[in-house]
């Protein structure tokens, strides 16, 4: 997504950043450059307050359930094959493979 004006800082780079600025997990320049790109560029800032109304959301009706350990191995493992670049399947490779279904026994007439 662009809006179209010339940022300093590129709306796509911003919005692939967005959960990163939300949850505070990127360095205090990177956060500074990104409040500045939200105060000149209206369609991001629209998408970082409909994004944040979200997190709230699901903090709010999910914060309270712990989170299964498996799961949150699954997705902390996903995360890391993004941050590195490599290939993630569409599927979930960490799931059990499915089991063949049997062959029906021959019916009797």
């Amino acid at each position: 997504m662009s809006c179209g004006e010339p940022h300093e800082t590129d709306c796509s780079e911003v919005l692939d950043h967005l959960y990163e600025f939300l949850d505070s997990e990127m360095p205090d320049v990177d956060r500074d450059k990104f409040q500045h790109h939200f105060e000149e560029c209206s369609p991001c800032l629209e998408k970082y307050g409909l994004e944040q109304a979200v997190k709230k959301l699901v903090k709010r009706c999910c914060g309270h359930d712990d989170v299964p350990s498996d799961l949150r191995a699954k997705v902390m493992g996903r995360i890391d094959l993004i941050r590195s670049g490599a290939a993630v399947p569409e599927h979930d490779v960490t799931a059990a493979p499915a089991a063949r279904p049997t062959p029906a026994a021959p019916q009797e007439s």
